[in-house]
C-alpha cells in the first residue's frame, strides 16, 4: 500500500525525470537552431565563392579567347614566312622579328591568363572580409533582401582578424533580417569611418515586411504595425540572446567593440557594434596571453 512518502518520492523522481527530459530537448533544439544558423553561413559562403569564381572564369574565357587568337595569326604569320622564305631568304630576317613580337603578345596573354587562375585559388584560400561585403550584398539581394549600403569617413586598413569579425557580423545581421523578415524587406547598412574607429549598423523594417505580406488593407496593417510607450520602453530594456547575438557580440568584443542588438517596435530590428579604437586594436588588447 502506497504511504504519502512513497508517493511523494514517485512525484519527485517523475518531476526530476520530465525535468532532464525537458533539459535535453531545450539542448536539442538550442543545437539545431545553431546547426541551422551555422549551416546558413556555410551556404551564402559558398555563394559567394561561386559568385567570384564565376565572375574570375568570365574574365579567363574572355582572355583565353584574345590568345588563342593570337597564337592563331602566330602560326598563321610562321607558315606564311617559311613560304615567303623558300623564295627569298632575305625575308626570313624581317619574318622572325615579327614572329618574336607576335609570340611576346601571346605570351602576355597566357600569363593574363594563368595570374587570374592563380589568384581565384589564393582568394579561395582566404577568409572573406570586406571585399568580400560587395558580393555579400548581391546573394542577400537576390535571395529577396533589399539592400541599401551607405558610407562616411576615410576608410583605413584592418587586420584580416578585425575584417572577418566585422563581416560576419554583418552576414549575420542580414541574414537574420531575412530570415525573420522574409522576402521584401529592406536592409539599410551603414559604415561609418571616425579618425580611429568604425561604427557598422544594420537597420531593418522586418515587422512591417511581413505585416506587408499578412495585410488585406492598410488598417490592418496599420494594426499590425502599432505600437506604444510601453512597446518602446521593452525594447529599450529588453536583452536579447540567441547563438546568433551572442557569436556577434563576442566578436565585436574581441576587437573592443560595443555591440547592440534590438527590436523596432513597429518597423523591425537593429544592430550595431561600434569599434572605438579598431585602428590600433588587433584583437590582443584585454586577452590575458599567459593562460
Amino acid at each position: 500500500m502506497f504511504t504519502w512518502q512513497s508517493l511523494s518520492a514517485v512525484l519527485f523522481v517523475l518531476t526530476v525525470a520530465f525535468l532532464v527530459l525537458w533539459l535535453v530537448a531545450v539542448s536539442r533544439r538550442r543545437r539545431s537552431r545553431f546547426d541551422r544558423s551555422s549551416a546558413e553561413r556555410v551556404r551564402i559562403d559558398l555563394e559567394l565563392s561561386l559568385a567570384e569564381q564565376h565572375g574570375r572564369l568570365a574574365i579567363i574565357r574572355e582572355l583565353q579567347d584574345i590568345a588563342v587568337l593570337s597564337l592563331a595569326r602566330l602560326i598563321t604569320r610562321a607558315e606564311g614566312a617559311r613560304y615567303a622564305a623558300e623564295s627569298d631568304p632575305s625575308t626570313a630576317v624581317r619574318a622572325a622579328t615579327g614572329l618574336v613580337e607576335d609570340g611576346r603578345v601571346t605570351l602576355a596573354d597566357l600569363r593574363r591568363v594563368l595570374t587570374i587562375a592563380r589568384e581565384g585559388e589564393s582568394i579561395q584560400a582566404r577568409q572573406p572580409g570586406l571585399q568580400s561585403a560587395r558580393n555579400l550584398f548581391g546573394v542577400m539581394r537576390d535571395a529577396g533582401l533589399a539592400v541599401e549600403v551607405t558610407e562616411s569617413g576615410e576608410r583605413f586598413p584592418l587586420k584580416p582578424g578585425a575584417e572577418l569579425a566585422i563581416y560576419r557580423i554583418l552576414q549575420s545581421a542580414l541574414g537574420n533580417a531575412l530570415k525573420h523578415g522574409g522576402a521584401g524587406t529592406e536592409a539599410r547598412v551603414s559604415f561609418t569611418w571616425t579618425q580611429d574607429g568604425l561604427q557598422l549598423l544594420i537597420d531593418d523594417d522586418g515587422i512591417r515586411a511581413a505585416a506587408r505580406r499578412a495585410s488585406s488593407s492598410a488598417t490592418d496593417f496599420a494594426a499590425r504595425t502599432a505600437y506604444t510607450i510601453d512597446d518602446d520602453l521593452k525594447a529599450l530594456s529588453e536583452s536579447i540572446s540567441g547563438a546568433g547575438i551572442t557569436q556577434m557580440r563576442e566578436r565585436a568584443q574581441l576587437f573592443g567593440g560595443i555591440f547592440n542588438a534590438g527590436t523596432v517596435p513597429g518597423v523591425g530590428f537593429s544592430v550595431s557594434a561600434v569599434f572605438p579604437s579598431l585602428r590600433f586594436h588587433n584583437g590582443v588588447h584585454g586577452v590575458n596571453l599567459s593562460r
